[in-house]
């Protein structure tokens, strides 16, 4: 047991040397002086602040002359008392808990109540109360007293070898949980009153909430009902509702509350459901985050539920439904990596029986399969490496032919087939800056006309009435999602909503034009949503549940769009989130998204008012090489991780420091996936700006990054080249970016995250970083969860992350 961290190796960890005894004290002389009166606790005293506030809880006191003698080492008996008196425990039933501890004695009923509670153990019936407390012995004390569980934060000591048997597991809990975040435990040295009273309220400070900071489950845990759909035929609805922190697929009628669980989903991850026909769902699962996809079939009263793909390492993907077609009532089509891990192949698959028949086999450069309207599979975007060719059959006995080049710096995206089957509708920004709604002739295998294009954004997605056979709408999202109207009914439909629901933005689900009742979700920065029905014949709306009701809107913080220019003259779009506590000279925390070609957007984010709510600031920033602002600010990320990308977040953190919304002091930078590695980019390459920073399963070299990523990447293996950098052609510039060779710049505290699952980030990733910090005797925090991948899934898993985030970051920013 004494080398049972040392046995973890990869899973190893644990830094920041906090100066656990040299927490800061301004400001609390005057509480100390007038609240704890003791003589010989100076303002500057490390635990100033934290004697006065246990000494105002009659949980500590001093002696009858005024004095604390807070460097006096303290007694088992008096630290019984403490801490019997911080877990406010009732009288013992008994006295005769220890040879030692007679009925006359001061600590007599703190001892004995103690014992009953299985916190504190003699030796040969004698407890030695007058016997000076260790450290390791405090361990275990405030182990048992406030039940510290392993989350699976793997720590390391330098003297680990010294600490007892007997008490490892308790120091390690004491570890884990932030209570000390020292290098060396000193586990037989002696603890003074002082010590045991910045231990003690770290300890129980864990789990309490101060005044106006809600539970952290709250933020965390799923939606009460979420993801409503109706069956086809509008008669049933559909829901994910979590049962035990497990989501499950409810079915009940419309118009009734009564609902049944039809699915029995244990060990996986339900990622997402449709109606198949209105007897049967599709729904499909992960398990562990591995992303290896499965599919599901369950009739709509829970019988007949299969899996689907039931194969292992292997990656489902829905293409489309064909159950409209004669002779495929019960049909879909789907793509899988089965014949080989790194290209998929489509499949046409029987839901009631499971039998599926291979209709396209992938030639080794195919990454997207299309269908036409009628479920023929017409339409392969292949790779050469490098550029795509967009290759076409006008029927299904067909061969393919390439049709369209697209470079590297542009995109062609295929939405859907013309009704007429003549023409794709595609977003494209070929000779053009942002991507716009095109046609393509796929007779002459020539550009169409623009069907609509905005200046300042994207285009990113188009709504469809299949019984209109027109497109309804197009998306786009500046500041905000919005939505450009090409057809008059449905843009006097969303007024006469918008009239209802007022400055409510919302999202119509579904059909967007039926005849009777429109579904839809409203939703804000403050809101996690709530799901109605707008009957258009009465033109009334009817409210079905809330998302998360509750969380109250008047509890949540403000985000904000702003905007500052980078170094070089660029416009930096972001999200600027302040608490309701405070507006300036804040601790903050800087939130760089993944991707990186992905956005941050507006709307409500868990995570962010979590932050907020414990009194943190919250920057989010759209770097360049982040989606939605054209190609020319999306290609400007190309080979600049570490570079100008992070410059921009630079520049963000001198923004918000001049506005006067953070203290300078006090700003830490936070991340997952590309997030995680400009988090360590951050604390590396710019190690004066940050006070500290946390890696969710980010990647610390750029080259190794590169060398184990997921099989059914390597198609796009030299755009990935293009976008990181090329192991051959840009070693140099590659090395200077990754953050795991120049660990001899970090001078913050780090804390770290991963999946052991993780196909994307590997674990190894985050291991050479923790390994690399440990050589220079540098301690990180490192959470390691053996069921999870890309990001954290389970509910136990995440208020285990986000509680040591919080711990952490209190510790080090000094909130």
């Amino acid at each position: 047991m004494k080398h049972h961290l040392a046995r973890l190796l990869s899973s190893i960890t644990i830094f920041a040397l906090l100066a656990v005894f040299a927490l800061p004290a301004s400001g609390v002389g005057q509480l100390v002086a007038a609240a704890a009166g003791y003589k010989d606790v100076p303002i500057e005293h490390y635990a100033s602040k934290e004697i006065a506030k246990l000494s105002q809880m009659g949980i500590v006191e001093g002696n009858t002359e005024g004095l604390f003698q807070p460097d006096q080492e303290i007694t088992r008996g008096v630290a019984a008392m403490w801490l019997s008196k911080a877990m406010k425990l009732d009288a013992p039933s008994g006295l005769n808990g220890f040879t030692d501890v007679l009925a006359s004695s001061p600590y007599v009923q703190a001892v004995n109540i103690l014992k009953e509670k299985n916190i504190v153990q003699g030796d040969q019936g004698k407890f030695g109360p007058e016997e000076f407390l260790t450290r390791e012995q405090m361990a275990s004390l405030l182990a048992r007293a406030f039940q510290l569980k392993d989350n699976h934060m793997n720590i390391w000591f330098k003297d680990e070898k010294a600490i007892s048997d007997s008490h490892i597991i308790d120091v390690v809990r004491l570890k884990q949980n932030f209570i000390t975040e020292q290098l060396e435990f000193m586990p037989k040295n002696k603890v003074t009153r002082a010590q045991l009273v910045l231990f003690l309220n770290r300890a129980m400070a864990l789990g309490e909430n101060k005044e106006n900071e809600l539970p952290i489950q709250d933020f965390l845990k799923a939606s009460n009902q979420s993801g409503f759909q109706p069956s086809p035929d509008g008669k049933q609805m559909a829901f994910l509702k979590a049962v035990n922190n497990q989501i499950q697929i409810f079915v009940g009628p419309i118009g009734e509350e009564t609902s049944t669980r039809i699915t029995t989903i244990e060990k996986r991850d339900i990622v997402g459901f449709f109606w198949f026909n209105n007897e049967r769902l599709i729904y499909m699962t992960d398990m562990y985050g591995t992303e290896d996809y499965h599919l599901h079939s369950v009739r709509a009263d829970g019988l007949e539920e299969q899996d689907l793909t039931p194969f292992n390492d292997v990656r489902a993907e829905f293409l489309d439904s064909i159950s409209y077609l004669q002779g495929h009532e019960q049909d879909i089509i789907i793509s899988l990596n089965k014949r080989s891990s790194q290209v998929f192949d489509v499949y046409r698959l029987n839901v009631k029986t499971g039998v599926m028949e291979m209709i396209a086999q992938n030639p080794g450069n195919v990454t997207r399969w299309m269908t036409d309207l009628y479920g023929d599979v017409r339409i392969a975007m292949a790779t050469d490496g490098i550029e795509t060719k967009m290759l076409y059959r006008r029927t299904a006995k067909d061969p393919f032919e390439p049709i369209l080049t697209v470079k590297f710096e542009e995109s062609f995206i295929p939405i859907m087939f013309s009704f007429d089957q003549s023409q794709l509708f595609a977003l494209s920004n070929i000779n053009r800056d942002k991507l716009a709604l095109v046609k393509f002739n796929l007779n002459t295998s020539n550009m169409g006309e623009t069907v609509y294009e905005n200046a300042q954004a994207d285009v990113t997605d188009i709504v469809v009435s299949y019984r209109k056979e027109a497109i309804l709408a197009v998306k786009y999202e500046t500041d905000k999602v919005h939505y450009a109207y090409l057809d008059k009914e449905f843009e006097l439909l969303n007024q006469e909503i918008a009239g209802k629901l007022g400055a409510q933005s919302y999202s119509i689900i579904g059909n967007p034009l039926p005849d009777s009742k429109v579904l839809l979700m409203t939703y804000s920065d403050t809101s996690p949503g709530t799901y109605y029905y707008y009957d258009r014949s009465k033109s009334t709306l009817d409210k079905i549940a809330d998302r998360k009701p509750w969380l109250q809107a008047y509890q949540m913080a403000e985000m904000k769009p702003i905007s500052y220019r980078s170094r070089d003259g660029l416009t930096i779009n972001g999200y600027l989130t302040l608490p309701k506590s405070g507006k300036a000279n804040l601790p903050f925390v800087i939130l760089p998204h993944g991707g990186p070609q992905a956005r941050d957007s507006w709307g409500f984010n868990s995570e962010v008012q979590l932050l907020a709510n414990r009194g943190y600031g919250v920057l989010q920033m759209n770097f360049r090489g982040s989606t939605g602002y054209g190609k020319e600010f999306l290609n400007a990320g190309n080979l600049q991780w570490g570079n100008a990308m992070q410059d921009d977040i630079t520049d963000g953190v001198s923004w918000v420091t001049q506005q006067g919304y953070a203290d300078p002091k006090r700003i830490a930078i936070y991340g997952a996936s590309y997030g995680g590695y400009a988090a360590l980019a951050g604390v590396t390459f710019t190690p004066d700006l940050y006070a500290a920073g946390i890696d969710y399963m980010g990647p610390s070299s750029l080259l190794s990054l590169l060398g184990t990523m997921p099989s059914y990447w390597e198609p796009d293996r030299q755009i990935m080249y293009k976008r990181v950098g090329d192991p051959q052609l840009d070693k140099q510039s590659m090395e200077a970016r990754s953050p795991l060779l120049h660990v001899d710049r970090i001078k913050v505290p780090v804390m770290i995250a991963q999946g052991v699952n993780d196909p994307r980030v590997k674990k190894s990733e985050s291991d050479q970083i923790v390994l690399a910090l440990r050589q220079r005797g540098i301690d990180a925090p490192y959470m390691i969860k053996n069921d999870e991948g890309h990001g954290f899934q389970n509910f136990e898993n995440r208020v285990d992350f986000y509680t040591a985030l919080l711990r952490f970051l209190d510790n080090h920013l000094g909130k």
